[in-house]
Protein backbone atom coordinates (compact mmCIF):
# COMPACT_ATOMS: atom_id res chain seq x y z
CA UNK A 1 0.00 0.00 0.00
CA UNK A 2 1.07 3.64 -0.80
CA UNK A 3 -0.57 6.89 0.48
CA UNK A 4 -0.90 8.30 -3.15
CA UNK A 5 -2.89 5.69 -4.12
CA UNK A 6 -5.25 5.16 -0.89
CA UNK A 7 -5.82 8.75 -1.36
CA UNK A 8 -6.81 8.81 -5.03
CA UNK A 9 -8.59 11.90 -5.90
CA UNK A 10 -10.28 10.42 -9.10
CA UNK A 11 -13.69 9.75 -9.61
CA UNK A 12 -15.31 6.90 -11.65
CA UNK A 13 -16.67 8.85 -14.50
CA UNK A 14 -13.68 10.57 -14.81
CA UNK A 15 -12.54 7.00 -15.89
CA UNK A 16 -16.22 6.01 -17.60
CA UNK A 17 -18.35 8.97 -17.97
CA UNK A 18 -19.31 10.28 -21.27
CA UNK A 19 -16.21 13.03 -22.66
CA UNK A 20 -17.37 16.89 -21.05
CA UNK A 21 -19.86 14.77 -17.96
CA UNK A 22 -16.62 14.31 -15.73
CA UNK A 23 -18.12 17.19 -13.10
CA UNK A 24 -20.32 20.13 -12.42
CA UNK A 25 -17.57 22.53 -12.12
CA UNK A 26 -18.80 23.86 -8.88
CA UNK A 27 -15.57 22.77 -6.39
CA UNK A 28 -13.75 25.66 -6.13
CA UNK A 29 -11.82 26.53 -3.48
CA UNK A 30 -11.90 22.88 -2.09
CA UNK A 31 -10.38 19.19 -2.56
CA UNK A 32 -11.56 16.72 -4.46
CA UNK A 33 -12.23 14.36 -0.88
CA UNK A 34 -13.32 17.57 0.73
CA UNK A 35 -16.29 17.39 -1.91
CA UNK A 36 -16.85 13.77 -1.13
CA UNK A 37 -18.00 15.17 2.34
CA UNK A 38 -20.41 17.81 1.28
CA UNK A 39 -22.04 15.69 -1.40
CA UNK A 40 -23.09 12.83 0.83
CA UNK A 41 -24.29 15.90 3.70
CA UNK A 42 -26.39 16.93 1.48
CA UNK A 43 -27.85 13.36 0.08
CA UNK A 44 -31.36 12.88 1.00
CA UNK A 45 -30.71 9.51 2.88
CA UNK A 46 -28.83 11.46 5.12
CA UNK A 47 -32.15 13.26 6.55
CA UNK A 48 -33.70 10.19 6.58
CA UNK A 49 -30.84 9.18 9.45
CA UNK A 50 -33.04 11.56 11.99
CA UNK A 51 -36.01 8.89 11.88
CA UNK A 52 -33.61 6.08 12.04
CA UNK A 53 -33.30 3.98 15.15
CA UNK A 54 -29.64 4.11 16.81
CA UNK A 55 -30.91 2.04 20.08
CA UNK A 56 -34.08 3.22 21.19
CA UNK A 57 -36.58 2.87 18.69
CA UNK A 58 -39.38 5.64 18.40
CA UNK A 59 -37.96 7.68 20.92
CA UNK A 60 -39.90 10.77 21.66
CA UNK A 61 -36.98 12.34 23.65
CA UNK A 62 -35.23 14.63 21.53
CA UNK A 63 -31.71 14.44 23.72
CA UNK A 64 -31.59 10.86 22.58
CA UNK A 65 -29.32 9.95 19.55
CA UNK A 66 -30.90 8.87 15.72
CA UNK A 67 -28.85 7.32 13.36
CA UNK A 68 -28.56 11.16 12.34
CA UNK A 69 -26.73 12.35 15.71
CA UNK A 70 -24.59 9.48 16.05
CA UNK A 71 -23.37 9.65 12.35
CA UNK A 72 -22.36 13.14 13.07
CA UNK A 73 -20.67 11.93 16.22
CA UNK A 74 -18.57 9.58 14.72
CA UNK A 75 -17.20 11.84 11.20
CA UNK A 76 -16.74 14.82 14.33
CA UNK A 77 -14.44 12.19 16.02
CA UNK A 78 -12.62 10.77 12.82
CA UNK A 79 -11.92 14.30 11.52
CA UNK A 80 -10.34 15.17 14.72
CA UNK A 81 -8.90 12.55 15.01
CA UNK A 82 -7.39 13.00 11.03
CA UNK A 83 -6.22 16.30 12.17
CA UNK A 84 -4.04 15.12 14.86
CA UNK A 85 -2.81 12.62 12.39
CA UNK A 86 -2.27 15.22 9.35
CA UNK A 87 -0.68 18.07 11.44
CA UNK A 88 1.15 16.51 14.24
CA UNK A 89 2.38 12.77 13.36
CA UNK A 90 2.44 13.79 9.52
CA UNK A 91 5.99 11.43 9.30
CA UNK A 92 3.60 8.29 9.45
CA UNK A 93 1.89 8.63 5.71
CA UNK A 94 5.73 8.52 5.00
CA UNK A 95 6.24 10.51 1.14
CA UNK A 96 3.35 11.65 -0.36
CA UNK A 97 2.26 14.14 -3.09
CA UNK A 98 -0.93 14.34 -1.36
CA UNK A 99 -2.21 17.28 0.85
CA UNK A 100 -2.70 15.24 3.98
CA UNK A 101 -3.78 18.44 6.17
CA UNK A 102 -6.78 18.31 4.54
CA UNK A 103 -7.41 15.21 2.30
CA UNK A 104 -7.29 12.93 5.71
CA UNK A 105 -9.32 14.59 7.86
CA UNK A 106 -11.88 15.40 4.83
CA UNK A 107 -11.71 11.70 4.11
CA UNK A 108 -12.42 10.38 7.39
CA UNK A 109 -15.16 12.96 8.31
CA UNK A 110 -16.76 11.59 5.25
CA UNK A 111 -16.66 8.29 5.87
CA UNK A 112 -17.45 8.44 9.51
CA UNK A 113 -20.53 10.31 7.73
CA UNK A 114 -22.02 7.49 5.82
CA UNK A 115 -21.05 4.37 7.80
CA UNK A 116 -24.31 3.57 8.65
CA UNK A 117 -26.43 5.51 5.57
CA UNK A 118 -27.65 1.50 4.53
CA UNK A 119 -29.04 0.52 7.60
CA UNK A 120 -32.85 -0.29 7.57
CA UNK A 121 -35.20 0.81 9.98
CA UNK A 122 -35.03 -0.53 13.46
CA UNK A 123 -31.54 -0.44 14.01
CA UNK A 124 -29.59 -3.95 13.76
CA UNK A 125 -32.99 -5.54 14.34
CA UNK A 126 -34.39 -4.49 11.16
CA UNK A 127 -30.93 -6.52 9.47
CA UNK A 128 -32.09 -9.34 11.66
CA UNK A 129 -35.91 -8.85 10.88
CA UNK A 130 -34.56 -8.93 6.64
CA UNK A 131 -32.77 -12.20 6.99
CA UNK A 132 -35.31 -13.89 8.57
CA UNK A 133 -37.66 -13.21 6.05
CA UNK A 134 -35.80 -14.39 3.22
CA UNK A 135 -34.89 -17.37 5.48
CA UNK A 136 -38.36 -18.29 6.17
CA UNK A 137 -39.63 -17.23 2.60
CA UNK A 138 -37.51 -19.93 0.34
CA UNK A 139 -38.96 -19.00 -3.15
CA UNK A 140 -37.62 -15.56 -2.77
CA UNK A 141 -34.51 -16.67 -2.27
CA UNK A 142 -32.39 -16.42 -5.54
CA UNK A 143 -30.64 -19.24 -7.01
CA UNK A 144 -27.12 -17.55 -6.72
CA UNK A 145 -25.78 -15.41 -4.93
CA UNK A 146 -28.41 -15.98 -1.83
CA UNK A 147 -26.18 -15.12 0.89
CA UNK A 148 -26.23 -11.65 -0.45
CA UNK A 149 -29.88 -11.94 1.46
CA UNK A 150 -29.73 -14.70 3.76
CA UNK A 151 -26.84 -12.81 5.56
CA UNK A 152 -28.39 -9.11 4.63
CA UNK A 153 -26.07 -6.46 6.15
CA UNK A 154 -26.45 -2.36 6.48
CA UNK A 155 -22.94 -1.92 5.44
CA UNK A 156 -23.24 -3.37 1.88
CA UNK A 157 -26.50 -1.61 1.48
CA UNK A 158 -24.49 1.61 2.02
CA UNK A 159 -22.11 0.95 -0.45
CA UNK A 160 -24.92 -0.01 -2.95
CA UNK A 161 -26.67 3.49 -2.19
CA UNK A 162 -23.91 5.56 -2.44
CA UNK A 163 -22.49 3.90 -5.84
CA UNK A 164 -25.58 3.09 -7.59
CA UNK A 165 -29.71 3.89 -5.72
CA UNK A 166 -28.78 7.78 -4.80
CA UNK A 167 -28.99 8.43 -8.86
CA UNK A 168 -27.97 12.07 -10.01
CA UNK A 169 -28.22 11.32 -14.09
CA UNK A 170 -25.87 8.94 -14.76
CA UNK A 171 -25.11 5.36 -13.16
CA UNK A 172 -22.55 6.63 -11.17
CA UNK A 173 -24.41 6.85 -7.82
CA UNK A 174 -22.87 10.02 -5.59
CA UNK A 175 -19.51 9.93 -7.67
CA UNK A 176 -17.84 10.13 -4.94
CA UNK A 177 -13.64 9.63 -4.88
CA UNK A 178 -11.74 6.24 -5.19
CA UNK A 179 -10.14 7.07 -1.81
CA UNK A 180 -13.61 7.65 0.26
CA UNK A 181 -14.82 4.35 -1.42
CA UNK A 182 -12.37 2.29 -1.22
CA UNK A 183 -12.07 3.50 2.63
CA UNK A 184 -16.02 3.55 3.51
CA UNK A 185 -15.58 -0.92 2.59
CA UNK A 186 -15.82 -1.80 6.16
CA UNK A 187 -15.16 -5.37 4.91
CA UNK A 188 -13.69 -5.72 1.99
CA UNK A 189 -15.08 -8.94 1.19
CA UNK A 190 -18.37 -10.50 -0.45
CA UNK A 191 -21.31 -12.62 1.40
CA UNK A 192 -19.74 -15.56 -0.30
CA UNK A 193 -16.20 -15.04 1.27
CA UNK A 194 -17.12 -14.60 4.89
CA UNK A 195 -16.80 -18.70 5.48
CA UNK A 196 -12.85 -17.98 4.16
CA UNK A 197 -12.29 -15.41 6.16
CA UNK A 198 -10.05 -15.14 9.42
CA UNK A 199 -10.87 -11.64 10.15
CA UNK A 200 -14.76 -10.37 9.77
CA UNK A 201 -17.72 -12.18 9.90
CA UNK A 202 -19.84 -10.00 8.30
CA UNK A 203 -19.63 -8.82 4.28
CA UNK A 204 -19.05 -5.03 2.85
CA UNK A 205 -20.81 -5.30 -0.76
CA UNK A 206 -23.13 -7.34 -2.61
CA UNK A 207 -22.77 -9.36 -5.85
CA UNK A 208 -24.30 -6.22 -8.08
CA UNK A 209 -21.90 -3.93 -6.75
CA UNK A 210 -18.75 -6.24 -7.27
CA UNK A 211 -17.53 -4.59 -10.98
CA UNK A 212 -17.25 -1.14 -8.74
CA UNK A 213 -15.47 -2.52 -5.76
CA UNK A 214 -12.80 -4.59 -8.57
CA UNK A 215 -12.33 -1.30 -10.11
CA UNK A 216 -11.78 0.89 -6.76
CA UNK A 217 -9.55 -2.41 -5.82
CA UNK A 218 -7.72 -1.63 -8.87
CA UNK A 219 -7.35 2.57 -8.39
CA UNK A 220 -6.04 2.46 -4.50
CA UNK A 221 -3.95 -0.97 -4.64
CA UNK A 222 -6.57 -2.70 -2.15
CA UNK A 223 -8.16 -6.05 -2.59
CA UNK A 224 -10.32 -8.83 -0.83
CA UNK A 225 -9.14 -8.68 2.93
CA UNK A 226 -6.83 -5.73 2.59
CA UNK A 227 -8.94 -3.01 4.39
CA UNK A 228 -8.03 0.95 3.75
CA UNK A 229 -5.73 2.23 6.90
CA UNK A 230 -7.88 4.78 8.02
CA UNK A 231 -11.08 2.57 7.44
CA UNK A 232 -9.60 1.58 11.16
CA UNK A 233 -10.17 4.95 12.63
CA UNK A 234 -13.70 5.07 11.36
CA UNK A 235 -14.56 1.89 12.93
CA UNK A 236 -12.67 3.04 16.47
CA UNK A 237 -14.83 6.37 16.57
CA UNK A 238 -18.07 4.36 15.93
CA UNK A 239 -17.06 1.80 18.85
CA UNK A 240 -16.30 5.16 20.85
CA UNK A 241 -19.29 6.96 19.78
CA UNK A 242 -21.97 3.73 20.67
CA UNK A 243 -20.26 2.55 23.24
CA UNK A 244 -19.62 6.17 25.50
CA UNK A 245 -22.92 7.75 24.04
CA UNK A 246 -25.25 5.27 23.95
CA UNK A 247 -24.34 4.82 28.25
CA UNK A 248 -25.40 8.58 28.36
CA UNK A 249 -28.77 7.93 26.25
CA UNK A 250 -29.30 4.96 29.07
CA UNK A 251 -29.05 7.74 31.81
CA UNK A 252 -30.82 10.14 30.02
CA UNK A 253 -33.83 8.11 29.43
CA UNK A 254 -33.88 7.33 32.92
CA UNK A 255 -32.98 3.52 32.59
CA UNK A 256 -30.15 3.81 34.51
CA UNK A 257 -28.21 6.54 36.71
CA UNK A 258 -24.56 7.84 36.66
CA UNK A 259 -23.94 5.92 39.89
CA UNK A 260 -25.45 2.61 38.17
CA UNK A 261 -22.35 3.63 35.91
CA UNK A 262 -19.73 4.24 37.92
CA UNK A 263 -20.27 1.30 40.28
CA UNK A 264 -20.15 -1.43 36.77
CA UNK A 265 -17.11 0.17 35.84
CA UNK A 266 -15.37 -0.69 39.46
CA UNK A 267 -17.00 -4.02 39.77
CA UNK A 268 -15.80 -5.02 36.02
CA UNK A 269 -12.31 -3.32 36.61
CA UNK A 270 -11.93 -5.15 40.02
CA UNK A 271 -12.84 -8.37 38.44
CA UNK A 272 -11.38 -8.16 35.39
CA UNK A 273 -8.51 -5.94 34.87
CA UNK A 274 -7.63 -3.91 38.23
CA UNK A 275 -4.52 -1.89 37.24
CA UNK A 276 -6.25 -0.72 33.98
CA UNK A 277 -4.88 2.77 33.77
CA UNK A 278 -7.89 3.99 31.31
CA UNK A 279 -10.68 2.99 33.41
CA UNK A 280 -8.86 4.20 37.20
CA UNK A 281 -7.96 7.62 35.63
CA UNK A 282 -11.60 8.00 33.94
CA UNK A 283 -13.36 7.15 37.45
CA UNK A 284 -11.11 9.80 39.32
CA UNK A 285 -11.93 12.01 36.99
CA UNK A 286 -15.64 11.32 37.40
CA UNK A 287 -16.14 11.18 40.30
CA UNK A 288 -13.68 13.98 41.23
CA UNK A 289 -16.11 16.27 39.21
CA UNK A 290 -19.69 14.58 40.58
CA UNK A 291 -17.84 15.92 44.19
CA UNK A 292 -17.68 19.34 43.27
CA UNK A 293 -20.95 19.43 41.28
CA UNK A 294 -22.44 18.36 44.37
CA UNK A 295 -21.50 21.40 46.49
CA UNK A 296 -23.34 23.44 43.95
CA UNK A 297 -26.46 22.62 45.58
CA UNK A 298 -27.85 20.96 42.50
CA UNK A 299 -30.81 19.01 42.03
CA UNK A 300 -31.05 15.28 41.56
CA UNK A 301 -31.91 14.86 37.86
CA UNK A 302 -29.23 17.85 37.68
CA UNK A 303 -26.54 16.51 38.99
CA UNK A 304 -26.94 12.95 37.20
CA UNK A 305 -27.33 15.25 33.90
CA UNK A 306 -23.80 17.03 34.74
CA UNK A 307 -22.16 14.20 35.58
CA UNK A 308 -22.81 11.98 32.56
CA UNK A 309 -21.73 15.09 30.55
CA UNK A 310 -18.08 14.95 32.50
CA UNK A 311 -18.10 11.43 31.94
CA UNK A 312 -18.93 11.99 28.13
CA UNK A 313 -15.99 14.00 27.92
CA UNK A 314 -13.37 12.27 29.69
CA UNK A 315 -14.07 8.49 28.30
CA UNK A 316 -14.23 10.37 24.54
CA UNK A 317 -10.83 12.13 25.48
CA UNK A 318 -9.30 8.95 27.10
CA UNK A 319 -11.00 6.34 23.75
CA UNK A 320 -9.53 9.03 20.98
CA UNK A 321 -5.99 9.08 22.32
CA UNK A 322 -5.89 5.39 22.65
CA UNK A 323 -6.60 4.89 19.63
CA UNK A 324 -4.20 7.25 18.08
CA UNK A 325 -1.71 5.80 20.00
CA UNK A 326 -2.81 2.35 18.88
CA UNK A 327 -3.10 3.89 15.13
CA UNK A 328 0.89 5.19 15.16
CA UNK A 329 2.01 2.18 17.01
CA UNK A 330 0.47 -0.53 14.75
CA UNK A 331 1.34 1.90 11.72
CA UNK A 332 3.82 -0.96 10.09
CA UNK A 333 1.01 -3.52 10.11
CA UNK A 334 -1.74 -1.48 9.40
CA UNK A 335 -0.30 -0.51 5.90
CA UNK A 336 0.86 -3.90 5.45
CA UNK A 337 -1.16 -5.56 2.83
CA UNK A 338 -1.54 -8.87 4.60
CA UNK A 339 -2.58 -6.84 7.66
CA UNK A 340 -4.71 -9.47 9.72
CA UNK A 341 -5.82 -6.87 12.47
CA UNK A 342 -9.04 -7.13 13.50
CA UNK A 343 -9.86 -3.83 14.86
CA UNK A 344 -7.98 -0.70 16.32
CA UNK A 345 -9.75 -0.19 19.52
CA UNK A 346 -9.17 -4.18 20.80
CA UNK A 347 -5.37 -3.52 20.01
CA UNK A 348 -5.15 -0.47 22.45
CA UNK A 349 -4.77 0.76 26.03
CA UNK A 350 -8.92 1.08 26.16
CA UNK A 351 -9.56 -2.20 24.88
CA UNK A 352 -10.72 -2.78 28.80
CA UNK A 353 -12.79 0.76 29.24
CA UNK A 354 -14.93 0.02 25.86
CA UNK A 355 -15.47 -3.40 26.76
CA UNK A 356 -16.94 -2.51 29.85
CA UNK A 357 -19.18 0.33 28.76
CA UNK A 358 -20.69 -1.90 25.42
CA UNK A 359 -21.98 -4.69 28.28
CA UNK A 360 -22.80 -1.61 30.50
CA UNK A 361 -24.86 -0.71 27.34
CA UNK A 362 -25.95 -4.15 27.10
CA UNK A 363 -27.30 -4.90 30.15
CA UNK A 364 -28.95 -1.60 30.90
CA UNK A 365 -30.13 -0.53 27.54
CA UNK A 366 -30.39 -3.19 24.72
CA UNK A 367 -31.59 -5.82 26.97
CA UNK A 368 -34.07 -3.11 28.85
CA UNK A 369 -37.65 -4.75 28.22
CA UNK A 370 -39.39 -1.10 26.38
CA UNK A 371 -36.47 -1.70 24.41
CA UNK A 372 -37.25 -5.71 23.35
CA UNK A 373 -40.61 -4.40 22.95
CA UNK A 374 -40.63 -1.99 20.37
CA UNK A 375 -37.72 -3.82 18.80
CA UNK A 376 -39.85 -6.89 18.42
CA UNK A 377 -42.57 -4.29 17.10
CA UNK A 378 -40.13 -3.14 14.62
CA UNK A 379 -39.26 -6.93 13.53
CA UNK A 380 -43.17 -7.71 13.03
CA UNK A 381 -43.75 -4.47 10.78
CA UNK A 382 -40.90 -5.32 8.51
CA UNK A 383 -41.76 -8.75 7.78
CA UNK A 384 -45.42 -8.18 7.17
CA UNK A 385 -44.88 -5.09 5.27
CA UNK A 386 -42.25 -7.20 3.07
CA UNK A 387 -45.14 -10.31 2.55
CA UNK A 388 -46.82 -6.81 0.91
CA UNK A 389 -44.55 -5.66 -0.94
CA UNK A 390 -42.79 -8.82 -2.44
CA UNK A 391 -46.33 -9.69 -4.03
CA UNK A 392 -45.94 -6.33 -5.88
CA UNK A 393 -42.37 -7.01 -6.65
CA UNK A 394 -42.58 -10.54 -7.66
CA UNK A 395 -45.95 -10.54 -9.34
CA UNK A 396 -44.97 -7.84 -11.45
CA UNK A 397 -42.61 -10.13 -13.14
CA UNK A 398 -44.15 -13.80 -13.28
CA UNK A 399 -47.09 -13.56 -14.87
CA UNK A 400 -48.27 -16.62 -13.54
CA UNK A 401 -48.35 -15.19 -9.97
CA UNK A 402 -51.65 -15.03 -8.45
CA UNK A 403 -50.44 -11.65 -7.08
CA UNK A 404 -50.65 -9.60 -10.17
CA UNK A 405 -54.19 -7.79 -8.57
CA UNK A 406 -54.85 -4.07 -7.66
CA UNK A 407 -53.06 -4.29 -4.21
CA UNK A 408 -49.75 -5.78 -6.04
CA UNK A 409 -49.70 -3.39 -8.59
CA UNK A 410 -50.28 -0.65 -5.80
CA UNK A 411 -47.94 -1.89 -3.61
CA UNK A 412 -45.02 -1.91 -6.49
CA UNK A 413 -45.82 2.06 -7.02
CA UNK A 414 -45.21 2.62 -3.73
CA UNK A 415 -41.75 1.55 -3.81
CA UNK A 416 -38.59 4.61 -4.48
CA UNK A 417 -39.01 5.64 -7.88
CA UNK A 418 -35.14 5.51 -7.91
CA UNK A 419 -34.88 1.96 -6.81
CA UNK A 420 -37.58 1.18 -9.47
CA UNK A 421 -35.84 2.28 -12.53
CA UNK A 422 -32.42 0.86 -11.07
CA UNK A 423 -34.58 -2.64 -11.22
CA UNK A 424 -36.19 -2.04 -14.69
CA UNK A 425 -32.92 -0.97 -16.00
CA UNK A 426 -31.83 -3.10 -19.04
CA UNK A 427 -27.96 -2.57 -17.76
CA UNK A 428 -28.97 -4.25 -15.01
CA UNK A 429 -27.50 -7.55 -15.44
CA UNK A 430 -28.07 -9.44 -12.78
CA UNK A 431 -30.65 -12.47 -12.51
CA UNK A 432 -34.52 -11.65 -12.27
CA UNK A 433 -34.86 -13.54 -9.61
CA UNK A 434 -31.46 -11.54 -8.14
CA UNK A 435 -32.94 -8.29 -8.76
CA UNK A 436 -36.37 -9.03 -7.36
CA UNK A 437 -34.69 -10.00 -3.59
CA UNK A 438 -32.40 -6.60 -4.01
CA UNK A 439 -35.78 -4.71 -4.94
CA UNK A 440 -37.18 -5.57 -1.97
CA UNK A 441 -34.10 -5.02 0.02
CA UNK A 442 -33.76 -1.89 -1.49
CA UNK A 443 -37.23 -0.59 -0.35
CA UNK A 444 -37.32 -1.58 3.28
CA UNK A 445 -33.79 -0.27 4.15
CA UNK A 446 -34.38 3.26 2.79
CA UNK A 447 -37.66 3.69 4.72
CA UNK A 448 -37.63 5.40 8.13
CA UNK A 449 -38.90 4.22 11.06
CA UNK A 450 -42.01 6.15 10.81
CA UNK A 451 -42.74 5.91 7.41
CA UNK A 452 -42.07 2.11 7.45
CA UNK A 453 -45.22 1.80 10.34
CA UNK A 454 -47.11 4.65 8.07
CA UNK A 455 -46.59 2.25 4.53
CA UNK A 456 -47.30 -1.06 6.60
CA UNK A 457 -50.40 0.13 8.47
CA UNK A 458 -51.76 1.81 4.87
CA UNK A 459 -51.15 -1.56 2.77
CA UNK A 460 -52.72 -3.88 5.62
CA UNK A 461 -55.86 -2.22 5.16
CA UNK A 462 -55.88 -1.71 1.76
CA UNK A 463 -55.36 -6.00 1.88
CA UNK A 464 -57.76 -6.38 4.21
CA UNK A 465 -60.30 -4.48 2.47
CA UNK A 466 -59.68 -6.22 -0.82
CA UNK A 467 -60.07 -9.72 0.87
CA UNK A 468 -63.13 -8.36 2.39
CA UNK A 469 -64.33 -7.35 -1.16
CA UNK A 470 -63.89 -10.97 -2.80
Amino acid sequence: MNWDNLLNPQRRKDKYGAPGQSGTNTGHGRAEIERDYDRILFCTPIRRLADKTQVFPLERNDSVRTRLTHSHEVSNLARGIGMRLAFEHKEIFGTTERCLERDVPALLAAIGLVHDLGNPPFGHQGEAAIRKWFENNKEAQPKDYSDDFLKFDGNSQTFRLITKLQILNDQFGLNLTYATLSAMLKYPLSSASIRESKIWNKHGFFKSEEKIVKDIWEETGLGANKRHPLTYIMEACDDIAYSVLDAEDIVKKGLASFYDLVNYLECWRDDKCPEDEVINNLLDSIKRKNTEYKKEKLSPAELNDMSMQMFRVFAIASLVNAAIESFIEKKDEIINANCTMKDLIGESKGDNLCCALKSFDLKWGYLHKSVLKLELEGNNYIQELMDMLWQGIHGRLSKSYNSQTPFGRYAYQKISENYRRVFEDPSNEMDEDYKEAQLLTDAISGMTDSYLIDLHNELINLKNDSSSAK
